[in-house]
C-alpha cells in the first residue's frame, strides 16, 4: 500500500480545500494510506474526510522552530514507512518533519529555503492555478502532467451524531433554519458588520425561519451582539458547540450565510446552500468549492486588499453591502428542510 504523509494547513478553510487532493491521491494510487499531520483545531474537519486514514497532531506553534522536537517527531514517524510526503504550507519549518523522517519523496511548492528539505519542488504558476483548491489538487499529479479539475468536497455527517447534537442544543430536527456565521479568524476586515447580520436575521425570522448564529467560543460576543440587535430574533449558538458539533449544525441548516471563513468552507463541504460574503478577501483565490454557493460582494476598487483591518478606515466593502442586497440574493423558494 502506498503511504503518504500530508503536512496540513493551519487554517480550517484551507484544510477543507485540501480534501480534493486527498481524493485524487486515492485515484492515482488505488487505496492509498493518507495520514495528515495538522494543528489540533483542524483535526475535527480531517476526521470527517473518508480519504484520511489517521490524523496526527502537529504540536508546533506558528512561530516555533523547536528543531530538536521536530527531529524527534520525524524519527518517530519514520517507523511508519511513508513513501511520500506532501507539504501544503510554504514555510521552511513545515518541511522539517518529513525531512527528519527520511521520507523518500517530499513534494511541495517552492517556498522559504526548502531546497534539500523537499526533493520534489514544484514551481507554482499562479495564473494557471488561481484558486487554492486547484493548487493543492495539482500536487497529486506528476510535474509534467496537466492537473485534473478538483473533485467535489464531501465531509461525512453521521445521522445519529447530527441528531444527538441537535438534541443537546434543544433544536427541533425538523426546523427550517438559516445559519449565520459572523466570525472570520483572519481579522475584522473579513467580517460583515454585526448590525447587518442582525437586520438580515430579523428579516429571515419574519419569513418564519429559525435563525442560528454559529461560531466558536471566541465569537460568543459577536453572537450576543447580533442577538441583542435582532431583538432575540436569532439564537446565539457561538461557543455552545465543538467544531465537530458545529459541522452537524451547519449540515442541519437549510441555508448558510457566512463571511469568508473556515465555517463557510465547512458549509460548502456538507452540501448546504450558501451565501458567501466577500470584502477584503478574494473569491478568485478562495471561493467556496461548491455548486450551490452564491458569492455576494461589491467589488470596490480598494478590494480585495487582503488586510486584517481596513487600511483606509472606512470599511466600505462591507459597510455598503446592505442586508437588503444580501437578502435579495437568497432564493427563498429553495429553502427547505434538510433531506433525511
Amino acid at each position: 500500500m502506498y503511504k503518504i504523509l500530508v503536512v496540513g494547513p493551519s487554517w480550517i478553510g484551507d484544510t477543507v480545500l485540501a480534501q480534493p487532493l486527498f481524493h485524487l491521491l486515492h485515484e492515482k494510487h488505488g487505496t492509498a494510506a493518507i495520514d495528515v499531520l495538522a494543528p489540533a483545531w483542524t483535526l475535527p474537519v480531517l476526521e470527517r474526510m473518508p480519504e484520511v486514514r489517521h490524523t496526527l497532531l502537529n504540536p508546533f506553534g506558528h512561530a516555533e522552530l523547536r528543531l530538536r522536537a521536530r527531529r524527534r517527531l520525524g524519527r518517530e514517524l519514520a517507523i511508519a514507512g511513508y513513501n511520500q510526503a506532501i507539504v501544503l504550507p510554504n514555510s521552511f519549518k513545515s518541511a522539517l518533519v518529513p525531512f527528519f523522517a527520511a521520507i523518500p519523496l517530499r513534494t511541495g511548492y517552492r517556498g522559504e529555503m526548502r531546497w534539500g528539505l523537499l526533493n520534489d519542488v514544484r514551481a507554482l504558476d499562479e495564473q494557471a492555478l488561481p484558486r487554492m483548491v486547484e493548487r493543492y489538487a495539482a500536487l497529486a499529479s506528476a510535474p509534467a502532467e496537466p492537473p485534473p479539475p478538483p473533485p467535489p468536497l464531501g465531509l461525512r455527517v453521521a445521522e445519529a451524531a447530527r441528531l444527538a447534537t441537535l438534541a443537546k442544543l434543544r433544536i427541533d430536527p425538523g426546523a427550517v433554519a438559516v445559519a449565520l456565521c459572523p466570525g472570520a479568524e483572519y481579522g475584522p476586515a473579513k467580517r460583515w458588520p454585526l448590525h447587518h447580520f442582525a437586520a438580515l436575521g430579523k428579516a429571515l425570522a419574519k419569513k418564519g425561519l429559525e435563525v442560528w448564529i454559529v461560531g466558536s467560543a471566541r465569537e460568543r460576543g459577536l453572537g450576543e451582539e447580533i442577538e441583542k440587535l435582532a431583538d432575540s430574533a436569532c439564537r446565539n449558538l457561538c461557543g455552545m458547540t465543538t467544531l465537530a458539533e458545529a459541522i452537524d449544525v451547519l449540515a442541519s441548516a437549510a441555508l448558510v450565510v457566512s463571511n469568508d471563513s473556515g465555517l463557510m468552507h465547512v458549509a460548502a463541504a456538507v452540501g448546504r446552500p450558501l451565501i458567501a460574503l466577500y470584502g477584503s478577501s478574494s473569491p478568485e483565490f478562495t471561493p467556496p468549492h461548491a455548486a450551490d454557493a452564491r458569492i455576494v460582494r461589491l467589488g470596490l476598487e480598494c478590494s480585495p486588499c487582503f488586510e486584517r483591518e481596513c487600511p483606509l478606515g472606512h470599511f466600505n466593502c462591507m459597510m455598503q453591502l446592505t442586508p437588503e442586497r444580501v437578502c435579495s440574493a437568497i432564493d427563498f423558494d429553495k429553502i427547505r428542510p434538510r433531506p433525511r
